[in-house]
Order: C-alpha cells, then structure tokens, then sequence
C-alpha cells in the first residue's frame, strides 16, 4: 500500500497560514512541510517551486474572497438585507483560512511591495465592492447613498482590526451591531 499524499490545498492554506503570521518571506516549503507533518518531497509533486505555490495561494485567496464568499451568500437566497446580514456574520467570523483576516492584511502589505499582488488585490476589491453596490443599491435608491455604504462596509472589513480605540461605554460588538444596523437601514 503506498503512501497517502498530503493534499494540494493543504499546501495552499498551510502557505496561507505562513502568510497571515510573517508575510511572503514566512512561506517556505521546509516550514510548511514541518508544520503539515510530511517530507518536503510531496510538495514538488505539486508545484515546481516556491514561486508556483506562491501564485496558486495569491489565486485562492482572489477566487476566495470574491467567486467563493458571492456564491456562498447568494446560496440561501433572500433579499439583500438578509444576504448582507450573511455578508456581514460570514466575513467578521473570519474561520475560513482563505477570508481570514490575517491573510487579507498580509497581503494588502504585499501588494505594497509587489505590482502583481497589487493587480490582483485591486481585481478582488473591485469585485466585491461591485457586489456590495449591487446589494445596497436594491434597497438605496440614492447612488452616493450606495456608494457611501459601500465604502463604510468595506472600510470596516479591512480597518477594524486595525484600530485600537476604546469604544467609551460600548463594547466593539455593540459598536459594530449599531454600524450594521444603520447600514441596512
């Protein structure tokens, strides 16, 4: 009986992992086989070096941040309120390796340094601001109104783990519960 293979994708969310805990420089295959429990050996079965799995996790996270969350929100259907609701629980909960948030500040810091992150980070935002705009814009009439939520949305996916105000009497959920509110007003 011969040896059970790791998995591609074990490859690409262990990369992920590296990722989201020291950036690109974290990703190294002597490191992730250690951590996945195998021999550097199955990688190369896989991807030709460093840079193949370095590309495939970059399309993961693309593919999963915008065609994976979009297709895993319009699964249940309703209308937009609802869908953004999901929108809204599934981001902030933040299990899965590929829409956490660790990963996506990494690789914002990436693309600071790379152009070819830096297209593929903006294709991604672009797509799901996209589908913010349509979602508000079922229930706002006013374009600037859309837009404005749109940007606040997206601004508290991307900024909220980065701030580290006290929020007075509040809790931050609390904070975030009367955001969310004002938002599907």
């Amino acid at each position: 009986m011969g040896a059970i293979r790791t998995p591609r994708d074990k490859w690409v969310e262990e990369g992920l992992r590296a990722l989201a805990a020291g950036g690109p420089e974290a990703v190294r295959v002597e490191v992730l086989a250690q951590a996945l429990g195998v021999s550097k050996g199955g990688f190369y079965g896989y991807f030709r070096n460093r840079a193949a799995l370095l590309d495939e996790m970059l399309e993961t996270w693309e593919r999963g941040v915008t065609e994976g969350v979009i297709e895993r929100i319009e699964r249940d259907g309703g209308d937009a309120r609802e869908r953004l609701g999901r929108l809204f629980d599934f981001v902030g909960a933040g299990a899965d390796p590929v829409t956490n948030t660790g990963v996506e500040l990494a690789i914002r810091e990436w693309a600071r340094r790379d152009e070819g992150v830096a297209r593929c980070l903006r294709r991604a935002d672009n797509r799901r601001m996209d589908y913010l705009r349509e979602l508000y814009a079922a229930f706002c009439p006013d374009e600037g109104d859309v837009e404005a939520r749109c940007l606040i949305t997206f601004s508290l996916r991307i900024g909220d783990h980065l701030i580290a105000a006290d929020n007075g009497p509040r809790s931050r959920a609390e904070v975030l519960g009367a955001v969310r509110k004002r938002l599907l007003d």
